[in-house]
């Protein structure tokens, strides 16, 4: 049994680790992260990034490289996937930027990942390491002790779990499991020829089109290069403890082409273009109150797993990072106190916004013809400029602190 001294090891090599390391080495420490995979990668296609996420971004000293694969939105919309009517829109040019000072941006995962990735390569002080699967975790009285499933033990003055959903870290503080949605995704990018113009959007518009039980996402990602494209809708055949669902029949293609029959043919051109060899069940958990057990702490979706309807769930594992690098630096080694201190902070908001998100994935995907109407009525209503329903989410700070010679 090989045995591993380390500073800090954090679980898990997806944005939200990678991004924690980056966020250590701001501290001046050292760190190591364990990914399961044989390579450092990001399954997936397109990801929004609003101003709450890039400012921490620029934070860690990433968002000019960002920059160079990027494409700056100029409109979120939201569009009725039946009748391909506009129903309210937010304009993100130039008084949003004014406003909170960080612009709104969509990408390609992968890009991102790879950013990520190369500026912990440049640090030095970050080792990342493959093939390197966690099996076990354990606070001890003055550290934690990592067991990989290959048989080495890692001990370490704290640990970080940013191992996802699935968390082997979670364990340690809860024996809660995942909630299945019923709804599952399919996703992709098609090249940029192939989409087709929809009255009154411009190409760079993040295009959301709704409808009872479904939902499709459009934008561009890649410098413009590649259109993502990402298909949701409820299965009607999920049937619980069904969680296994590629051995189930639930989901599939052929429930797709049922559930979107109707919709617009803007809507039935797009999906004509989506990969229907994989698919995603949409998951998350119920919030909890504590993340942390002594030298052991959680964040992103080891954390908080959300449904993607506000965009925010890789935006939450930035802010995770950002507050635990805060208290880092405020209380130096005494990592008990750091992670409880960074808990108190990070877990109303995160669970705020877990909470919103699955309320939003039912305003969003309305069945009842009044609930319809009402909506559709209070999105007319908005000006294009009005941020009262995102100020709250899009506001949020979490500087480098004063403290911080």
């Amino acid at each position: 049994m090989a045995k591993v001294n380390e500073d800090v090891i954090i679980a898990g090599g997806g944005i939200g680790g990678l991004a924690a390391a980056l966020g250590l080495a701001e501290t001046g420490r050292t760190s190591v992260v364990l990914e399961r995979a044989p390579e450092f990668g990001e399954v997936g296609a397109g990801l929004q990034l609003a101003p709450n996420g890039t400012a921490i971004l620029e934070r860690l000293g990433v968002m000019e490289e960002i920059s160079k694969f990027a494409v700056f939105p100029k409109r979120l919309v939201i569009l009725d996937a039946i009748t391909g009517k506009e129903l309210t829109s937010l304009d993100l040019q130039e008084a949003f930027k004014q406003k909170y000072g960080h612009p709104y941006i969509v990408m390609h995962r992968a890009d991102l990942h790879t950013v990520l990735y190369e500026a912990c390569v440049k640090k030095g002080n970050i080792r990342l390491m493959t093939n390197s699967e966690v099996e076990k975790v354990e606070d001890l009285e003055d550290g934690a002790r990592v067991y990989l499933t290959n048989g080495t033990v890692y001990e370490a003055n704290a640990v970080i779990g940013a191992d996802g959903i699935h968390s082997k870290t979670r364990k340690l503080v809860s024996d809660d499991q995942p909630v299945c949605s019923q709804y599952v995704a399919y996703r992709g990018t098609i090249p940029m020829e192939e989409i087709t113009e929809t009255a009154g959007t411009d190409p760079d518009d993040v295009l959301m089109w709704i409808g009872p039980n479904l939902h499709l996402v459009q934008y561009p990602v890649r410098r413009g290069e590649l259109y993502n494209q990402v298909v949701v809708f409820k299965s009607f055949k999920y049937k619980p403890g069904a969680e296994d669902w590629k051995a189930n029949d639930w989901g599939t293609p052929e429930e797709m082409d049922e559930r979107f029959k109707d919709t617009c043919s803007h809507v039935k051109h797009a999906i004509s273009f989506i990969s229907r060899k994989f698919r995603w069940a949409m998951w998350d958990r119920n919030p909890i109150d504590n993340w942390t057990k002594g030298h052991v702490t959680l964040l992103g979706d080891a954390a908080h797993p959300m449904l993607q309807y506000m965009a925010q769930g890789a935006i939450q594992a930035l802010e995770d990072v950002a507050q635990l690098t805060n208290m880092l630096h405020k209380y130096g080694d005494d990592y008990k106190t750091a992670f409880a201190e960074y808990q108190k902070e990070r877990i109303p908001r995160a669970s705020k916004v877990q909470t919103n998100a699955r309320n939003w994935g039912e305003m969003l995907h309305a069945t009842d013809p009044i609930t319809i109407m009402l909506r559709n009525d209070i999105f007319s209503r908005r000006d294009k400029y009005d941020t009262t329903y995102v100020d709250w989410l899009y506001s949020k700070r979490y500087e480098e602190p004063a403290f911080i010679d």
